[in-house]
């Protein structure tokens, strides 16, 4: 019988979990069950206790799966997404996300830094692209994003970037100041 509930999580294609993630999956109301279910699986090695209230599959748990759990709302970008995209070449050790509050965390020798982004912009979807696992911004709203957050901001590689997207999304920032730094680094781009 207690089979059938790891199961559910083993077959999931996420690999983190919040302990209210379980509860849905297991379809459970009881949270005293749910948490006495869980405490058996992590003595039995079959969850890995991450923090309080998160669990993984297994210790190769996907990072930016647990960067969303920390802080909800939030999602990934700013230095982690333009580095992925080679806007800007520096390597980070670290998982940048943007939230409702600024703070950073390590957990499991990964640092998790969150920057606050006022509201309307981080509850607007424009350029996330949101999966089962995670949200991540586009090339382009990562590149918005740090412009906001940083008044002066040195990018390596700006020739990848879709101006007209940006132009597009930037008016969900409502910021003239913001638009006209925009506006400078495209110059400074087609210069």
């Amino acid at each position: 019988m207690k089979k059938r509930y790891i199961l559910k999580i083993a077959n999931s294609s996420n690999t983190v979990f919040t302990f209210k993630d379980i509860m849905l999956l297991w379809q459970e109301t009881n949270p005293a069950n749910a948490k006495s279910r869980i405490n058996y699986y992590v003595k039995q090695n079959l969850l890995y206790p991450i923090r309080r209230g998160v669990y993984a599959k297994s210790k190769n748990y996907n990072p930016y799966e647990l960067a969303i759990k920390i802080i909800t709302p939030s999602y990934i970008s700013l230095e982690t997404v333009l580095a992925r995209e080679g806007v800007i070449f520096q390597n980070y050790d670290k998982i940048f996300l943007v939230s409702y509050k600024t703070t950073q965390t390590k957990i499991d020798g990964q640092t998790f830094s969150f920057r606050k982004i006022k509201d309307q912009v981080l509850m607007n979807p424009a350029g996330i692209n949101v999966g089962d696992a995670f949200s991540i911004a586009s090339k382009e709203r990562a590149f918005l994003d740090t412009i906001y957050l940083n008044n002066k901001y040195h990018f390596d590689n700006l020739s990848s970037i879709d101006w007209k997207k940006c132009f597009e999304l930037a008016k969900i920032y409502e910021n003239k100041n913001f638009e006209k730094r925009l506006n400078d680094y495209r110059e400074q781009s087609n210069a």
